[in-house]
């Protein structure tokens, strides 16, 4: 489910644009704390003891059935969108090697743009 839920984060950086093309970089990871201690260590046995031949212990797992999912795909998709337009906000013109400059976006210019498409406070 993890993963599942980790492949959404490509939608949400199509929502803004991205394509993620050849070199792009993008990486999306996923990793839970969930269902601790589900992995059950091996019992040690002792050095020269028989193998034991009784069955490993099973271990029990919690998780949401596959349709209780889809709000948390939303909001993957959504929290994947919200970063990367807060990064493009939040961001800072840089010189980087050989002088090439990238310049921030421009508060005040933005600001007008999405009064002039959504209204003064409909965005």
């Amino acid at each position: 489910q993890m993963d599942r839920l980790c492949k959404r984060a490509t939608l949400g950086l199509g929502r803004v644009g991205g394509t993620s093309g050849d070199g792009s970089g993008d990486i999306f990871v996923s990793f839970s704390t969930a269902n601790a201690g589900a992995d059950i260590a091996p019992q040690r046995v002792p050095r020269g003891a028989p193998p034991s031949t009784a069955p490993p212990p099973v271990a029990q797992i919690a998780m949401l059935p596959n349709w209780a999912m889809n709000p948390l795909f939303g909001a993957t998709i959504q929290a994947t969108e919200e970063a990367i337009v807060n990064a493009m906000v939040g961001a800072k013109t840089m010189t980087g090697i050989n002088d090439n400059t990238l310049t921030a976006l421009p508060h005040d210019a933005l600001r007008k743009l999405m009064a002039q498409k959504y209204g003064p406070t409909g965005w």
